[in-house]
């Protein structure tokens, strides 16, 4: 009875210590649990930064890799270093012909060559405008460059009129309204005249009447100017030398010089032109 008594009151007195413990253990295991979410939120956040550092140093080095890949553009490849100078150029042959205007006697006024240039500065206006990249500096050299032949062919008209020669000045003026009403006819039915080839689907023909630079386009013709005026020079090859504006041979020598490349880097590329 005794050793059962004794055993009660150290049972007793043990309980409030192992109380104790289960409380302490209890509110330990939150606070396990708390330290376990911190470390894999760290665990976490340290992944995505190093996944973020990955990925700025990738982009880094393809940028890097881009920049070194692409080859430096230099003026023989650059578009608007030729345009720019083609442009120059031009602007010289509409100086050549306000200089002739201003210092030469209306002798050396070819009408052949003349009524060429007004017919391939119309088409290189339109040309310039249209093309990319857009060179609005040769547009308006072109625009200028008409005006002043026109004057040209103002004074070559007076000229021949002062001696005597009518019935040639007839003749040019025919000519002159033959071609305008043939240019005007063609910028009027062409869209027609194109859409029903392409849409006859007539193979190679149609494919080429569809072409960006194809004959139905200011691409096309414009450069085919340039033949032209390669003609009309031909026709004057035993011009007398003292009636041959050296100015206006000069200028388009350069223009021709300055064309031959550009039109190799532009869009659409222009070989009728080179």
């Amino acid at each position: 009875m005794i050793a059962a008594t004794s055993i009660s009151r150290l049972a007793s007195r043990q309980a409030p210590q192992v109380l104790r413990l289960r409380l302490a253990g209890g509110s330990s295991a939150p606070k396990s649990s708390s330290n376990n979410y911190m470390k894999r939120y760290l665990s976490d956040k340290s992944s995505k930064e190093a996944t973020n550092t990955t990925a700025k140093e990738s982009t880094t080095n393809t940028a890097a890799t881009a920049a070194k890949e692409e080859p430096k553009k230099s003026w023989w490849n650059n578009t608007q270093w030729w345009g720019t100078a083609g442009a120059i150029a031009g602007w010289g042959m509409s100086g050549a012909a306000i200089y002739d205007a201003l210092e030469s006697s209306p002798e050396v006024i070819s009408l052949n060559m003349t009524g060429v240039l007004m017919v391939y500065s119309s088409l290189f206006a339109r040309w310039a405008f249209v093309v990319k990249p857009q060179n609005l500096l040769l547009a308006s050299c072109h625009v200028t460059n008409v005006v002043a032949q026109a004057n040209q062919l103002r004074r070559a008209i007076e000229y021949k009129k002062e001696n005597g020669k009518d019935d040639e000045v007839d003749d040019i003026m025919k000519k002159a309204g033959a071609t305008a009403a043939a240019g005007a006819a063609c910028v009027l039915a062409g869209p027609m005249i194109q859409s029903a080839i392409v849409n006859a689907n007539l193979g190679v023909v149609s494919t080429i009447a569809a072409a960006d630079a194809g004959p139905f386009t200011v691409h096309f013709w414009a450069p085919m100017s340039k033949w032209m005026i390669s003609g009309a020079s031909f026709l004057e090859l035993d011009r007398p030398t003292e009636k041959i504006s050296l100015a206006q041979y000069t200028a388009l020598t350069l223009t021709g010089f300055f064309f031959s490349r550009y039109a190799l880097l532009v869009t659409p590329i222009n070989y009728t032109l080179w």
